[in-house]
């Protein structure tokens, strides 16, 4: 299985009804909107990234980046996201970096660890886990899954992992829980209001971590 180089998508697709019905990627967070810290973290693992929307969305231009629209009418969740994406860059790019809007704290190895997973595992994909749970919306995905995808969202009409995952074995990459108060957790989902703020609380502990002392 080739390793070459990584594209990303951004899941940005969401109704947020949670959110009242706004588009949740664009709730501000720290002065600058959600999506765009998860932009900033994503961005620098990828050579070529792209947003997955249910429909092109004047609002996510400002962020420059190319809009792929959900293969099936309707909002047809993360995995009509991720099949949009394979086809986008199969003829490009071997894998494929799932990440959700919503997650402002994803780690910075998060595309390295789950690539280096799924090749040492010799399997098509990887996914992340913390505390023993499975993140299917972190995960990495090898272009050679597109017929089964393609199957699994048109023939079968699946939007989730939940079911895929029962039918398609790939790596599990453990996180380490990181205790220490000032530091976020990694898969932090901002879902509603009471998030956003928790998340914003979260920085702003980070921004008041004292620094450590040098000689």
């Amino acid at each position: 299985m080739s390793t070459g180089s990584i594209a990303g998508v951004i899941l940005a697709g969401g109704r947020s009804r949670r959110m009242g019905g706004r588009d949740k990627s664009l709730e501000t967070l720290a002065g600058v909107p959600l999506i765009a810290h998860v932009i900033e973290r994503v961005r620098q693992q990828v050579d070529s990234l792209v947003l997955s929307v249910e429909q092109p969305a004047e609002q996510l231009k400002v962020f420059g980046l190319p809009q792929v629209v959900d293969p099936v009418p309707g909002h047809h969740g993360p995995l009509g996201g991720l099949l949009s994406a394979l086809r986008h860059f199969s003829d490009r790019y071997p894998w494929v970096l799932l990440a959700p809007c919503d997650a402002p704290f994803l780690p910075g190895d998060l595309g390295s660890k789950l690539l280096a997973g799924a090749l040492d595992s010799a399997l098509p994909g990887a996914i992340a886990v913390y505390r023993g749970e499975l993140q299917p919306t972190f995960s990495i995905w090898h272009r050679s899954l597109l017929p089964q995808i393609e199957r699994a969202v048109g023939a079968e009409g699946l939007g989730g992992f939940k079911q895929l995952l029962r039918e398609l074995r790939v790596a599990e990459c453990a996180w380490r829980a990181d205790d220490r108060s000032v530091t976020p957790p990694p898969f932090f989902n901002v879902n509603d209001h009471a998030t956003l703020e928790e998340a914003g609380l979260w920085l702003r502990r980070v921004a008041e971590e004292p620094l450590p002392c040098s000689a």
